[in-house]
């Protein structure tokens, strides 16, 4: 049964972008970078918005506020353009441009599911903000991974990551800081129907 990771980097006040700001905030250091480059390959999953802006990237298109990809931007794309990736839309036209990139417009939920109950591999997502609260409310959701960005985004932060979450227990099974600013926590996810009614000391 293949394992799901729900993987987000944000700011410190949760936003997964920031208008103007480069990638990684342009705080990454070579510990980040190294950990990044030893991850177990995986298939990503992803929506359409994340499609078009990723593909966009792959293609040649800089990010707003940047004339050039940094070389660690461009590396990153790189090493995605090559994994597997599968793409829930139904918007998106056949055949998809970028390449290794699968189009689903099944329900993403319970393609997941499906995925889930017959694969062997790590599926991780990407982006995709909406996807990941849906596979999350569905109880699909094995690992929750956040890395932590010395930054507040108050006044240029996009892509609020919590807003329309359910309760959620998290129970911490790693946690670790790079280059001696950035922070990594990881959980075990619970979905709550309710607030618990007895919290630990």
């Amino acid at each position: 049964m293949s394992e799901l990771l729900v993987d987000f980097i944000t700011s410190l006040d949760g936003h997964a972008s920031g208008k103007g700001w480069p990638g990684f905030w342009g705080l990454e250091g070579p510990e980040y970078l190294a950990w990044l480059g030893e991850q177990p390959g995986a298939t990503y999953l992803m929506g359409a918005n994340t499609y078009r802006l990723m593909s966009g990237f792959a293609a040649g298109e800089v990010p707003d506020g940047q004339d050039e990809f940094r070389p660690e931007e461009e590396a990153s794309v790189d090493e995605l353009t090559q994994a597997s990736k599968v793409v829930f839309s139904s918007s998106l036209q056949q055949p998809l441009t970028w390449a290794n990139s699968t189009l689903v417009r099944d329900d993403a939920v319970e393609a997941v599911r499906a995925m889930k109950s017959s694969g062997s591999g790590l599926l991780s997502t990407i982006g995709s903000l909406s996807l990941c609260r849906s596979l999350l409310r569905a109880g699909l959701v094995d690992r929750f991974r956040v890395v932590m960005f010395p930054v507040i985004t108050g006044a240029t932060g996009e892509e609020r990551i919590y807003d329309g979450y359910p309760d959620v227990a998290l129970e911490m099974i790693e946690h670790r800081t790079f280059d001696g600013r950035i922070q990594l926590v990881e959980y075990k996810p619970r979905v709550l129907e309710h607030p618990p009614l007895n919290v630990p000391a």
